[in-house]
């Protein structure tokens, strides 16, 4: 049985990652980093629920997105603050 697949773009490159997962997970998966702290050191989500908003990404233009609480649609464009 073949897997199927959502087409998006991640900080202005395409990829394709398995239909269904959460945006965050998408991130992981393809390599990007998520964001940076004050003094630049790489943050990542935490919690997975929404809470700890370390997740946070621009999603079709619309920042502050919690990507952990988004699921891959075809044709996203998502940026990090990474």
């Amino acid at each position: 049985m073949k897997m199927s697949t959502v087409r998006l773009t991640v900080n202005g490159r395409r990829v394709h990652v398995p239909a269904g997962i959460s945006v965050a997970a998408a991130i992981a998966l393809v390599g990007e980093p998520f964001r940076r702290s004050v003094t630049g050191e790489p943050r990542a989500p935490l919690c997975g629920m929404g809470v700890c908003f370390e997740c946070r990404v621009r999603i079709d233009d619309v920042a502050q997105q919690r990507a952990c609480q988004r699921v891959v649609n075809p044709g996203m464009r998502v940026e990090t603050d990474g």
